[in-house]
């Protein structure tokens, strides 16, 4: 199966994809800072990249429970420098987290071609980006909701997208782990993958970090969560999901492969 995503074409279903994070914040939940400059930002993109990425995805904004929004502007001023540096250096294709138009319609103009929208709605002045650029769109659900209200959300999502005249190969869902979710919620999305995962578009998992691996866990330190992340990895691998979104790319990918491969041998 191919995701259409600008100049890529991206084939899922047989692999699972490993989409590195690089967040150009100061306050992300988990790694605050640690990629706030352009320099070490593209520093972790290309590393990423030799650890095993798929894709990469850049943010320039937290959207961690209670952030405080920066401005287009702000995001735009930040995702600037590091998509300029990588233009033409990398290998795998990019995506940028945004949900300003904006944003992504300026991104498309470096060679990025994914957009992840976490806003969990779809404005007709992004759809209009990602019909014209021939992006990839990352739709993620926000706020609230069991299997059946995802898979509700999807199915009516795909419906509007039609209408939209946007191809149904550039969409990709995301089902919102931590967005608005009680921790049970979060649990449950993770091991019931099968239940609302929509047949013909990719299924992308970000875990990474969060507070529903450190509700299983008891970890406290986000950053020492890797383990928990690849228990969740492994349940969601086994129900079908195709993307997953890490920080850790280098070591986590070890538990995406165990996992792969214990799926193949079943019989």
């Amino acid at each position: 199966m191919i995701w259409n995503c600008g100049n890529y074409k991206i084939e899922y279903g047989e692999k699972v994809l490993i989409m590195g994070i690089v967040n150009v914040t100061p306050d992300s939940f988990s790694d605050g800072g640690d990629n706030f400059s352009p320099e070490k930002a593209v520093e972790s993109a290309l590393q990423m990249e030799k650890d095993g990425a798929d894709i990469i995805d850049i943010g320039g904004q937290s959207t961690r429970p209670g952030h405080i929004p920066v401005s287009v502007e702000e995001e735009w001023e930040r995702l600037e420098p590091v998509l300029k540096a990588l233009n033409g250096k990398i290998n795998v294709p990019i995506s940028v987290d945004t949900f300003y138009p904006y944003v992504a319609e300026k991104a498309v103009k470096f060679g990025v071609s994914i957009i992840n929208d976490v806003s969990g709605t779809i404005s007709n002045d992004m759809a209009n980006v990602i019909k014209n650029s021939n992006t990839g769109w990352i739709i993620m659900h926000n706020g609230e909701g069991n299997t059946a209200e995802i898979k509700e959300f999807f199915e009516n999502t795909a419906k509007k997208l039609e209408t939209l005249g946007i191809n149904k190969n550039q969409i990709c869902f995301d089902m919102g782990i931590g967005f608005g979710k009680t921790r049970q919620q979060d649990m449950s999305l993770i091991s019931n993958i099968p239940m609302y995962k929509l047949s013909g578009y990719p299924l992308l998992l970000g875990t990474s970090r969060k507070r529903v691996i450190k509700e299983g866990t008891g970890q406290e330190n986000p950053k020492l969560r890797i383990y928990g992340n690849i228990a969740a990895d492994t349940a969601a691998i086994f129900g079908g999901v195709d993307v997953i979104r890490m920080h850790d790319v280098a070591n986590e990918k070890q538990g995406i492969y165990m996992a792969e491969a214990l799926k193949k041998s079943l019989k």
